[in-house]
């Protein structure tokens, strides 16, 4: 009986523009819909490697690593300048799941800025806010507020040390007024203290010391 030659399967040739539409590993630019635009590299179709994005409606621009169509690694956020259009940096340092995690810094309104931990997008961990009036904390973080212990140092070099809760001083504490040259120690709630003692502390330096000394006991 002769043999007889079966053909080859025909591919069906979307699955040929479908290989072709999927974009990995190399470096593509894509136009969305509503404006956005993403360039760099792919895999499966989704946004993985080094790339860049541009958000048309807010002008905003992120650079740095993704992994599987989010920010994850490292990389930058930058906004225009509503008045000079220039790029202004919001956010550098590390990303997980699109969310800063890691070590980073953002730059806030006003001159404000923050250097430190992150963890599911808001600070927590250790980190240093500086504030416009001048103040310095320098701390514990949790859920974006001080929480566990830090230093807070005030534009007039007067600072307190010892526990936080919540963004306010609570637990054991320290506050040193420089300027008068007197510590108060005690214990703080909700940013008030509820019981210490004040002593002298470096008065015969303070610039604007207490006219009368504390009596000691």
């Amino acid at each position: 009986m002769p043999l007889v030659k079966v053909p080859a399967p025909v591919e069906p040739l979307w699955h040929e523009w479908d290989r072709k539409a999927q974009k990995s590993g190399l470096r593509h630019t894509v136009y969305a819909v509503n404006g956005d635009q993403y360039t760099g590299e792919w895999r499966d179709n989704l946004k993985h490697g080094k790339g860049t994005q541009l958000w048309k409606r807010t002008g905003a621009i992120y650079k740095g690593d993704w992994k599987f169509g989010k920010r994850d690694g490292y990389g930058s956020y930058s906004v225009p300048d509503p008045v000079t259009k220039e790029y202004k940096k919001v956010y550098t340092g590390w990303w997980k799941n699109d969310k800063k995690c890691g070590y980073g810094t953002t730059f806030y309104p006003g001159g404000e800025y923050y250097e430190g931990e992150w963890s599911g997008g808001q600070r927590s961990g250790w980190g240093r806010m500086y504030y416009r009036d001048g103040s310095i904390y320098e701390g514990q973080w949790l859920r974006d507020r001080p929480c566990g212990q830090g230093m807070l140092r005030l534009p007039n070099e007067n600072r307190y040390e010892g526990g936080w809760k919540e963004g306010k001083k609570h637990g054991p504490g320290r506050f040193f007024y420089l300027d008068t040259g007197q510590l108060f120690e005690g214990v703080w709630a909700a940013d008030i203290p509820k019981y210490g003692t004040m002593i002298d502390f470096g008065r015969d330096e303070a610039p604007i010391p207490t006219q009368y000394p504390i009596p000691k006991v």
